[in-house]
């Protein structure tokens, strides 16, 4: 099994106990990062939250200033003339009733949804479907606006949205392997600085208890969150 070899290579690279600063574990992720496609970077925190208290819930967007190396499909919900505006900004799909439609019979074309505020009526009506996939669109998110342009280009620039999950821990692909070193450090600090000002008056205790670092194919490496900071 090429796969278990290959893992098992990589873990030996690698000390359990230790935690390694930012540009230590992201050299040794590129290093060990060897599958025959351009594998992801992803990011996860431990936070001190409770996200079951509504007062403790983490939740925002952060545009990557290197971008993270993935193709992101934009799907928006609007009347013609912000449609128009939605293709121009290079929406992948666009439409109202007939998109509703789509989305209904099961043809989800896009990875982010953006809707105009008058098509949240159609749009609440897809939120069983929506929901689940994390793709409704959400006001705070900046993904309910009638600046479609801005919002269909943040999009496809780099922008990738993070949220805690049950156990308080947030995770986010920021680039591939291939990105070289510098651009990951300045991805993943703009990330983390993106959750510290997203950082809940409920929040008691350490905020930022936990990082790792890992690849696609690759095991996770301990990072020491001292290394974080901008």
């Amino acid at each position: 099994m090429a796969h278990d070899k290959r893992l098992n290579a990589a873990r030996a690279t690698i000390d359990r106990a230790k935690l390694y600063s930012l540009p230590e574990a992201i050299s040794i992720i590129r290093t060990n990062a060897t599958a025959k496609f351009d594998e992801t970077v992803e990011f996860s925190m431990n936070l001190g939250i409770d996200p079951r208290h509504a007062d403790q819930m983490v939740r925002g967007m952060v545009s990557l200033p290197n971008g993270t190396g993935k193709t992101l499909r934009v799907g928006v919900f609007a009347r013609p003339a912000k449609a128009a505006e939605a293709l121009e900004a290079g929406a992948d799909v666009v439409g109202a009733e007939d998109l509703a439609e789509k989305v209904q019979a099961g043809e989800i074309e896009f990875d982010r949804c953006i809707a105009t505020p008058d098509m949240m009526a159609l749009v609440g009506r897809l939120g069983k479907i929506l929901g689940p996939r994390g793709l409704m669109p959400n006001p705070k998110l900046g993904t309910v606006t009638m600046n479609v342009k801005d919002a269909v280009l943040a999009a496809k620039s780099g922008q990738v949205e993070f949220r805690a999950e049950k156990a308080g821990i947030i995770h986010a692909g920021v680039g591939k392997a291939s990105f070289d070193e510098a651009k990951l450090v300045e991805n993943i600090r703009a990330l983390v600085d993106a959750v510290q000002k997203a950082k809940p008056t409920g929040a008691k205790g350490t905020y930022l208890q936990k990082a790792a670092l890992s690849s696609t194919m690759g095991p996770g490496i301990r990072v020491d969150v001292s290394s974080l900071a901008t």
